[in-house]
């Protein structure tokens, strides 16, 4: 196309040229000019034509080879969806086996704190290593999976073979607190959740249990022949062993019963009044109820026979019959015969006289069992404050970590409580018991009175018995 460009550019200026030169010597210029820019013209169709099959050839090629290289792309791209599918799927797999790794290694946790828990004291040493090592590789960031496992299975493993020692029964050398504190040397045996304890030669033997803030197992001690059988159980491998079907439960509610006096004890100092009312409180009811017990009263028969002596004119013989009843209604009789010729206000004025001395006397120290019964809680209530007191100064020094530092206060002040309603709610019933029956007594001898007083003669002569003479002094026979 360059080439067409210059010949017709040559032809064009021989042309311009022409016109200013001879007009024939142009038009033969232009023909030459013609023919040959028409030669090259078709030499380099020539040239082309040659050129245009092989350029043609090549662009099939290229254009197969982009053919290809597309299929390649597209086959490569379903490979590479394929294999990303493949990645998540195999992602997915990894995280499940990470989830069930992670979840055996949590029930492997799991069974290392309740093996560590299940153990009894006495076993603790046999197995602590296994348990240290069973949680250092938990702990171990950095261990692979597989030996995490593995080294945790282990523990699986060591609770396994124990629970086979222990379903035969297992024996082994150790140490534990004997009765008086003291650590001492021998064999325990273990069967189950049960373990015992025999001591070197004549030890001590018993159940080995735990017991709080204990560094060692204590020695539980048992009756000497079930003790002989734990011996030779621990020498031998046989014999007879104490079953206790409560596991060790009986034990401990037994530990927990104190003597009475340490009972008291516990209770401070509160505890001496509170038990003073208590002791006073028994001896005043058992005074008074003796004391109410053998007054005796006058039967129907015998106020018959004493107002018949009287109706008589035998007052000699009425005070005699009324001087044979004992205690305090035969003297209030006794008191009334020599008046009997006189008013009726007076006799009875003579017997009321008589009968308030007698309702001081029995209703004497009864005021006492009702103090008791109302000091004895308030007693208690005061143990109560000041064992509590001691037991926040306690907290304040120790702490609450130690139990068995606050027990001593949390003891007086519940044990003086329950003292405290223990003297009361007797008191307060023996009182209701005596006051019930002083008030039958004067109740009685009241009766007595009005039956005394209405069943005297009437006198034949002298001033009339309702003629009360005001004038006259009422003894006293108090």
């Amino acid at each position: 196309m360059a080439r067409s460009g210059l010949v017709v550019g040559m032809v064009a200026g021989a042309v311009l040229a022409g016109m200013a030169a001879d007009p024939s010597q142009v038009a033969v210029q232009a023909r030459t000019d013609l023919q040959g820019a028409l030669e090259e013209l078709a030499t380099l169709r020539r040239q082309i034509e040659e050129e245009r099959l092989p350029l043609a050839r090549r662009l099939h090629e290229i254009e197969d080879q982009v053919a290809a290289a597309r299929k390649d792309v597209d086959r490569l791209h379903r490979t590479a969806d394929n294999e990303l599918v493949e990645l998540n799927v195999l992602r997915a797999k990894a995280q499940s086996l990470s989830n069930r790794v992670a979840s055996v290694e949590g029930l492997l946790a799991a069974y290392r704190d309740a093996f560590n828990t299940r153990l009894h004291v006495s076993e603790a040493p046999l197995y602590e290593a296994a348990v240290a090592r069973a949680g250092v590789a938990q702990a171990a960031a950095g261990m692979e999976p597989a030996g995490r496992l593995e080294a945790q299975l282990k523990l699986l493993n060591v609770g396994l073979d124990r629970i086979e020692r222990l379903l035969g029964g297992d024996r082994f050398e150790g140490e534990a607190l004997n009765p008086a504190g003291r650590l001492e040397a021998g064999t325990f045996i273990l069967l189950g959740p049960l373990a015992w304890f025999a001591g070197e030669g004549e030890g001590a033997a018993g159940v080995a249990q735990l017991q709080l803030n204990s560094p060692a197992p204590e020695i539980v001690p048992v009756p000497a022949a079930l003790a002989a059988g734990i011996r030779q159980v621990a020498r031998q491998g046989e014999g007879a062993l104490p079953l206790d079907a409560s596991m060790g439960n009986a034990l401990k509610i037994q530990a927990t019963h104190d003597p009475l006096w340490v009972h008291i004890r516990k209770g401070g100092p509160v505890m001496a009044p509170i038990l003073l009312l208590g002791f006073s409180a028994l001896v005043i009811f058992a005074i008074k109820w003796v004391q109410v017990s053998r007054v005796k009263t006058v039967s129907p028969g015998e106020l018959e026979a004493i107002l018949a002596d009287l109706e008589k004119g035998d007052d000699r013989q009425a005070a005699a019959r009324a001087r044979s009843v004992p205690g305090p209604v035969g003297r209030m009789l006794e008191a009334a015969i020599p008046h009997a010729r006189q008013p009726k206000e007076y006799i009875e004025e003579v017997m009321y006289e008589k009968m308030l001395g007698i309702r001081a006397h029995m209703e004497r120290l009864l005021p006492f069992l009702a103090l008791a019964a109302a000091a004895a809680p308030l007693l208690g209530l005061l143990g109560t404050v000041t064992g509590m007191i001691n037991t926040f100064n306690m907290i304040t020094v120790f702490g609450t970590g130690d139990p068995k530092t606050l027990a001593g206060g949390i003891s007086e002040a519940l044990i003086t409580t329950e003292f405290g309603l223990v003297v009361a709610i007797p008191s307060l019933l023996l009182h209701a018991v005596l006051s019930r029956k002083v008030k039958g007594l004067l109740g009685a001898m009241e009766q007595l009175t009005v039956a005394f007083i209405n069943g005297l003669p009437e006198p034949s002569n002298g001033p009339a018995r309702d003629a009360f003479d005001s004038t006259q002094p009422v003894p006293n026979h108090a």
